[in-house]
């Protein structure tokens, strides 16, 4: 229980009416978990107008109503509280009702298109290396300490989110690590929240669906690094373009880390392999598990943040060795008949060009590159050429295949990225609408030495349909194939 008063301390309300002196059972703004002495916050959201839904939970027994406009009739038992942006008060409610939490955290955001989970996990895993508790907000898993949860956004929602800090701090973490989206950005998802650093790894195309243009995209990035504090850090990938604008109007304390010029955390690819790296970091090397360009910026970038964290420099090197990769992301399957098989989540044009040239810097001519790619419905429809064109100019043989159409056509998906594949690769341009077919295919046409990536899905166990999820997992389809090639 918590006095409204206390609740509202951090907002300016336009007008209240009622007794503030009340005591508040809980907070929410999910009409349907409306029940006694609750506080309730009428959002305006992209979908629904939950102020309709005021009556329904003032009968149910709320105590106190935040909202944009206030109700024609009002209850006198009830205490409403009319502010200018709903969105922002429950951020600042929730962050008082959780008790403050990333204040008592050390909360590092990471922020970019490609390599948020990757690098914010990987942060994870240093801070428990290192023996810290930690705790983590992914696209693929919330982890409090060690009890995991599964994640539904790759940035929760203001009471979501500040549960889950809360939970961290009850569970004695001292150091936490989130995925920060550019839709959570938008939509006031990390208002109120103290961030200790800020990560930004890259920008290339993604969500023009949600943000139209491409200078939307970055402005929403950088609403991010705009509201870190004096004190915090702001690490920045400076063989980015768009790192440097991501630091104009920042307090936080300035850092970049490169592969190309000189930055305060510089890294060299020395040699590359499937199965590994060796890398160079500020001059000293180190082996790590991981493969790629792509993976070079993101482990510099985690070696950069550790190092800024106040982690023992030379312990960092060390457990850079143990770190391992993140599920579905650059995952390698080796097949019995000699083959290679690889798991990753690129669903962006520049992801599976990175994924791509890697695999084949590394294998040259010695093998050929077969790729099963797909792109998702009811989001950005313009990538789907282009990724059909990158997909089927950086590989030898393509199989292009359902992802998660959501509520679109499938067929009419793969229709429109045939159109983007160039007349010279069409011949050897599969077209497979069943996702398992497709990854049967690639694999029989695989030879010893090829590489088959399977690309868009990644670490997901699940393909929408007519919103429904059915389980598909494709590192279980790989299993799958490999297993018969056995027999």
């Amino acid at each position: 229980m918590k006095k409204l008063s206390q609740l509202l301390a951090s907002i300016q309300p336009l007008q209240v009416v009622g007794n503030t002196d009340i005591d508040i059972s809980d907070v929410i703004n999910d009409s349907r978990q409306a029940r006694r002495d609750v506080l309730f916050v009428a959002v305006k959201g992209v979908a629904v107008d939950s102020h309709r839904f005021i009556g329904d939970v003032v009968e149910k027994g709320a105590r106190a109503i935040v909202c944009e406009d206030m109700p024609a009739t009002m209850n006198g038992d009830v205490t409403y509280v009319q502010v200018e942006n709903s969105v922002i008060a429950l951020a600042h409610i929730a962050d008082e009702w959780f008790d403050h939490p990333s204040r008592n955290l050390r909360l590092v955001g990471v922020t970019g298109t490609n390599g948020k989970t990757t690098t914010a996990t990987l942060l994870y895993e240093m801070a428990r290396l290192m023996g810290y508790k930690a705790g983590l907000l992914s696209t693929v898993k919330n982890i409090i300490d060690t009890r995991e949860e599964v994640a539904k956004q790759t940035t929760p929602d203001h009471l979501t989110l500040n549960r889950l800090l809360h939970e961290m701090v009850e569970a004695g973490c001292q150091y936490a690590f989130m995925e920060v989206s550019s839709h959570s950005c938008v939509q006031r998802r990390i208002e109120g929240i103290t961030f200790a650093g800020g990560i930004f790894t890259n920008l290339t195309r993604d969500h023009m669906d949600f943000h139209k243009t491409v200078d939307n995209y970055i402005a929403a990035k950088k609403m991010f690094f705009d509201m870190l504090p004096k004190g915090a850090f702001a690490l920045v990938n400076a063989d980015d373009k768009v790192g440097e604008v991501m630091l104009q109007n920042t307090s936080a304390s300035k850092y970049r880390y490169s592969l190309r010029t000189l930055a305060d955390y510089k890294g060299r690819i020395v040699e590359s392999r499937l199965d590994g790296t060796t890398l160079e970091l500020n001059g000293n090397q180190v082996e790590v598990l991981f493969t790629g360009r792509f993976n070079a910026y993101n482990l510099l970038s985690v070696y950069g943040a550790s190092l800024l964290l106040g982690f023992d420099p030379q312990q960092v090197l060390v457990k850079m060795s143990l770190l391992e990769p993140v599920a579905g992301r650059f995952q390698t399957l080796r097949s019995p008949r000699g083959y290679t098989a690889i798991v990753d989540y690129a669903h962006t044009p520049d992801a599976l060009v990175n994924v791509l040239d890697t695999i084949r810097e590394v294998v040259g001519t010695k093998g050929h590159i077969i790729t099963v790619c797909g792109c998702g419905g009811d989001r950005d429809a313009g990538k789907r050429p282009i990724m059909a064109s990158e997909a089927a100019v950086r590989s030898d043989r393509v199989v292009l295949t359902s992802d998660n159409p959501r509520t679109e056509d499938p067929d009419e998906i793969l229709r429109q990225m045939e159109v983007g594949v160039p007349d010279d690769k069409r011949p050897v341009t599969l077209t497979i609408t069943d996702r398992r077919q497709a990854i049967r295919t690639a694999c029989q046409l695989a030879q010893a030495g090829d590489v088959v990536l399977i690309a868009g899905k990644g670490h997901e166990d699940y393909q929408e349909i007519n919103h429904v999820k059915h389980h598909f997992d494709d590192r279980e389809e790989v299993l799958e194939v490999f297993a018969h090639e056995t027999n």
